[in-house]
């Protein structure tokens, strides 16, 4: 693993582990990994394993609602995964070594929504509590209306952010200058860190569904050209900012998706800048390719594919499409870590 990891920390990435299992953490961190992120998907598995059982029970004890025990345990991964980036955090005076913590999905259920203030209201609440106390915690937010409409006052509360589930320019947009006027008016510039997490595969998905008339040269290649001109954008703002810290693009989903991908196509493509968000089983097949990373993340295709994209790709649909199934689906995890609570209450209880 260590060469292939190692190939993209010398192309100017950085790489964090989409996970916070204890022995990954370990052993991606050995590699070279430094930072890691976490969601409600990745918490109930790590607790169907059975492998932390003992603190469950314990939790358990002190009388904790299944609901109450899922952000419990989910504080307790995440403060495990925080404890063992700590040094690169002093390392690097907080430009690395982070791990995130996402908020509620639960406030964007489409199946019992939450009024929009309320939902706004409540990540600025919850933003704040599960931030308090902590050096290298990132909070998660969503770049939903509410998510959005919440993060000048977090970002004003001192928080570091990062900003999940962007599809199109506008959200990134909407994101960084909300986060932008709210860590100005809280000051302290020299310690400001955010981050905004592009999700790709998922793009690719979509205009194969949608748009099939696209020519080759653009079919399964729209992901990475948006989320390669939302960081040049990004980019191209901070550079005169004189901020100490990056603010930076965290590539997400970039998983292959499509039979002709290579396993690693969006990771060798986004190589060179910014950060790459990794599950462990995508570092392995790293591992196994053992190939060299060139910098491509600021590489764009030729003009004639851009005009093909600004012409035939309308990213406001896109982004629609992509937001109300992804927000469809984004509730569904936390209820099932709840639901393996509840199983695991009746199992501990049993033994």
């Amino acid at each position: 693993m260590a060469t292939g990891i190692q190939s993209l920390i010398a192309s100017g990435s950085k790489v964090w582990l989409d996970s916070v299992d204890p022995d990954e953490v370990q052993k991606n961190k050995a590699n070279g990994i430094t930072g890691a992120t976490s969601n409600p998907i990745i918490i109930a598995g790590l607790l169907e394993s059975g492998r932390f059982d003992d603190v469950m029970a314990e939790f358990m004890g002190e009388g904790l609602s299944d609901e109450d025990l899922a952000w419990r345990m989910t504080d307790h991964l995440v403060r495990n995964a925080q404890d063992a980036f700590h040094d690169v955090w002093q390392r690097t005076a907080g430009d690395d070594g982070w791990v995130s913590f996402e908020l509620d999905p639960l406030l964007e259920d489409v199946a019992n929504p939450v009024p929009h203030d309320e939902a706004v209201a409540r990540y600025i609440e919850t933003g704040k509590q599960w931030a308090a106390g902590h050096d290298n915690r990132m909070i998660k937010v969503p770049a939903t209306p509410a998510g959005l409409d919440a993060l000048e006052e977090l970002a004003a509360a001192g928080i570091t952010l990062n900003v999940t589930l962007i599809f199109s320019e506008r959200q990134y947009l909407a994101a960084r200058d909300a986060v932008w006027r709210g860590r100005q008016r809280f000051g302290q510039l020299e310690s400001f860190k955010s981050v905004y997490s592009i999700f790709i595969s998922r793009v690719d998905v979509y205009t194969g569904k949608e748009l099939p008339q696209l020519s080759d040269l653009l079919q399964g290649r729209v992901g990475v050209i948006n989320a390669k001109q939302i960081g040049i954008a990004n980019e191209q703002f901070w550079a005169d900012k004189n901020l100490p810290l990056k603010q930076e693009m965290i590539f997400a989903s970039t998983g292959k998706k499509l039979d002709w991908q290579a396993e690693d196509y969006y990771i060798a493509e986004l190589a060179g800048s910014d950060i790459l968000t990794n599950p462990p089983a995508t570092n392995a097949a790293i591992a196994e390719l053992g190939k060299s990373y060139p910098a491509q993340s600021r590489a764009l295709p030729e003009q004639a594919v851009l005009d093909e994209f600004a012409r035939e790709v309308d990213i406001q649909r896109l982004e629609d499409t992509l937001m109300a199934e992804g927000t469809e689906k984004f509730a569904d995890p936390q209820k099932q870590l709840i639901q393996t609570i509840a199983s695991k209450r009746s199992q501990l209880a049993r033994a």
